[in-house]
């Protein structure tokens, strides 16, 4: 027999850490190949860790609610029957990719950040401007600023804030959340700190995902100036080919066909127009991406809101782009989306007229730049130009509307893309094939 470290496996290129949810395995316990050894949760979705080998748990390194750096050890396992990975010494790289900078943030030199005059903070406080990598690392993870950061109590030496004092600030509730410097600009607002009345009622504590939900929908309004252009579309033409042809489609694809995958085919065809939409900002840069990843706004059972993408949806069939959609709304509804599900999306998509709304004023999903809105669609009179002249006809009509970042997107391309959008709906074949 022999032992193994069992390492945090890596989810995703841009997840770092992971949270320890459950452990279903105790030390001790035996399991078998292939069982559930403990469940673990990022800010994107919760996985389950299976077991690479059969053995025995001897140490966990990381308890419940601990959050861990990919790659990490997590606990030490012994194989009682090798397979042939274990035989070849290398159990943990077939579930995990073993992250070659472990020692990275041991070896980067602190880094010293100023800060404007804060006013009656303790001297320690004032001088407590050296975060090291990885405290810097958990704050852009959870959105802390420095001047929130500067005012956490530290318990490490000479006053230095250590990973431990972040997460039991995190916990207390980030009193300091709002924290606005002292003595600066008259001019520049401050958030008032108001003490409101919250009222009374039976209070319901957000798990874990409603928080980090919070916290991304608080950082994209904090971080893009949201500007909300409307189109109207007449979407006729396409409700009537749809209801003409789902049926046929299902039975030569056997595939549901629904308005989301039509959806997203004209939204990639007018990316493909206008790149400059499908971006992201890297402070004074804007990133033009190389693919379109399409995500597409998902319930889940919980009621919480989440992103799977359909990668590269420019260079997919309809057929193709149905079978996606349709795959990654049951994995939601399931609650079976794993990392590479939600990862790499450039632009997104939320149809709010499944849920009955005319319209909707969308926040961005950071780090894009834009993101569409599609409302309900609504059978109403409408004046149309014919041969004989103008006329009221009975159109199936849909708003839509596009939130976009104002720092890179201005009202030209915004308005022009989403036009583009309508255009792509409105006229479509009637007389299409699949």
């Amino acid at each position: 027999m022999s032992k193994f470290e069992l390492r945090m496996p890596k989810m995703g290129e841009s997840i770092t850490e992971a949270t320890i949810l459950n452990w279903l395995v105790k030390e001790g316990d035996s399991f078998e190949e292939g069982d559930i050894i403990l469940e673990i949760g990022t800010d994107k979705v919760d996985n389950e860790l299976p077991a690479p080998c059969s053995g025995k748990l001897i140490e966990t390194k990381a308890q419940i609610n601990d959050v861990v750096p990919i790659g990490s050890v997590i606990a030490i396992l012994e194989v009682t029957k090798e397979t042939s990975s274990a035989k070849k010494g290398n159990v943990t790289s077939s579930i995990v990719e073993r992250s070659q900078n472990d020692n990275e943030i041991k070896e980067q030199k602190p880094v010293q950040v100023s800060f404007p005059p804060l006013g009656e903070m303790s001297k320690r406080q004032r001088e407590n401007t050296f975060f090291s990598p990885l405290i810097i690392s958990i704050a852009k993870t959870h959105h802390i600023s420095f001047e929130e950061l500067v005012r956490i109590p530290a318990t490490g030496t000479d006053g230095r804030l250590r990973k431990s004092d972040v997460f039991q600030y995190i916990n207390d509730g980030r009193p300091y959340k709002f924290a606005q410097p002292l003595n600066q600009d008259p001019t520049v607002f401050r958030i008032p700190q108001l003490q409101l009345d919250k009222g009374t009622g039976r209070i319901v504590e957000m798990d874990r995902m409603r928080k980090m939900i919070a916290d991304h929908m608080v950082y994209s309004k904090h971080t893009s100036p949201h500007v909300t252009a409307y189109v109207e579309a007449d979407v006729t033409n396409m409700v009537q080919w749809r209801e003409d042809n789902k049926t046929k489609f299902q039975k030569q694809y056997s595939e549901k066909l629904t308005f989301t995958p039509l959806f997203v085919e004209a939204v990639a065809k007018a990316i493909k127009e206008y790149p400059n939409i499908n971006a992201s900002v890297d402070g004074d840069n804007i990133i033009i991406k190389d693919h379109i990843n399409i995500g597409m706004a998902s319930a889940l059972p919980s009621g919480n809101l989440i992103v799977p993408v359909i990668k590269d949806a420019d260079r997919k069939e309809l057929n193709e782009l149905a079978r996606e959609v349709n795959e990654l709304s049951e994995k939601a509804r399931d609650n079976k989306l794993k990392g590479d599900d939600l990862k790499g999306g450039t632009f997104t998509i939320s149809n709010v007229g499944t849920f009955g709304s005319l319209m909707g004023t969308p926040i961005i999903n950071q780090p894009e730049v834009a993101i569409l809105a599609l409302g309900i669609i609504k059978k109403r009179p409408e004046v149309i130009t014919t041969k004989k002249g103008d006329e009221i006809a009975i159109r199936s009509m849909m708003y839509l509307s596009l939130s976009f970042d104002h720092r890179v997107v201005d009202g030209f391309l915004g308005g022009s893309f989403l036009r583009r959008v309508a255009d792509y709906l409105e006229q479509f074949d009637i007389n299409r094939e699949f």
